[in-house]
């Protein structure tokens, strides 16, 4: 396994040429264009590995999104969930307005994109929404094994101060009944849960719980049960990649959740989760290298679930 990681990673270095760091986040583009890292945790044999730049810390943006949705379910059924937000997948962008005027009755398609992920928030449990977050991070930081994860406070100002895209989702959604409460204090969590710093090792400690059907493969604690676990790989699998997951779904062929901080969080199920980073992206705002090592990686080891 560690010489195919190497190998791959070196076959995809330098693949992102004709792709771009996402600048339209400022502090985003200060990131080194040429990271390139992976981390796998194989769950059936207790096995690490990893290569490349899989230490380096990056934001965790739309992946964030995964354990938003998650809290949200440990908290509500998905017929309550359902009342605000689809999971359907989606043709357009991630941060499309028109998506959200044209279909589905105003409601978002999924809460893999962000207008899903911004009316996902207020179903996590809390009287303020400081408790939301809290208890988000919280479970960000249990699946993720790490209790020292935190927001990256640069990254978090940049998006604050340019994230108008995101409040005119959130003020649209307010003006149709979808979301209700405080705009601002809402976004303000959302800019903050996609601004916390990761590595690849985290990610593929997260995408463990996951393929262990919501138990902790490594102190075996319980942390999400098998049905609502089953139900996140299952929108992972249809949106997670935005208007590019049947794509992913037909080249690679496993659940995952990419964000334009260059990350992917991958699950094979029963078997491994797996962390890619590579900040250079396509214009759907997923990895150039990080797709291409996990289609590479899914030929070689047969993973496709389908």
């Amino acid at each position: 396994m560690q010489t195919l990681l190497n190998r791959l990673l070196a076959k995809n270095s330098g693949l992102s040429v004709n792709g771009k760091v996402a600048d339209y986040i400022p502090e985003l583009a200060k990131v080194n264009p040429k990271f390139l890292g992976a981390y796998i945790m194989d769950i059936r044999c207790n096995s690490e590995y990893a290569a490349g730049d899989h230490d380096v810390a990056f934001t965790i943006q739309s992946i964030a999104k995964i354990i938003m949705f998650t809290c949200a379910l440990l908290d509500n059924d998905l017929a309550e969930i359902s009342q605000a937000i689809s999971v359907e997948p989606t043709a357009d962008g991630f941060n499309s307005i028109a998506s959200l005027e044209t279909k589905n009755t105003h409601k978002p398609l999924n809460p893999m994109i962000n207008a899903g992920a911004i009316a996902t928030i207020p179903f996590v449990r809390g009287t303020t929404y400081t408790e939301k977050f809290t208890r988000i991070l919280n479970l960000m930081r249990t699946m993720s094994g790490n209790p020292n994860l935190s927001v990256n406070h640069q990254v978090y100002t940049s998006e604050s101060l340019t994230g108008n895209r995101n409040r005119a989702l959130a003020y649209y959604m307010y003006s149709t009944g979808v979301i209700k409460g405080d705009i601002e204090e809402l976004l303000d969590v959302y800019f903050r849960l996609c601004s916390v710093n990761v590595t690849c090792k985290d990610l593929a400690a997260i995408g463990s719980v996951l393929a262990n059907n919501g138990i902790d493969p490594k102190s075996n604690m319980r942390i999400i049960s098998k049905e609502k676990c089953r139900i996140v790989k299952a929108v992972m699998a249809t949106c997670g990649l935005y208007n590019e997951s049947g794509l992913f779904a037909a080249t690679v062929g496993i659940p995952a959740k990419s964000g334009v901080g260059g990350g992917i969080l991958a699950v094979v199920p029963k078997q491994m989760g797996i962390g890619v980073f590579s900040p250079l992206l396509d214009d759907k705002g997923n990895s150039i290298a990080g797709m291409s090592f996990l289609s590479d990686l899914s030929l070689a080891l047969d993973l496709s679930v389908y």
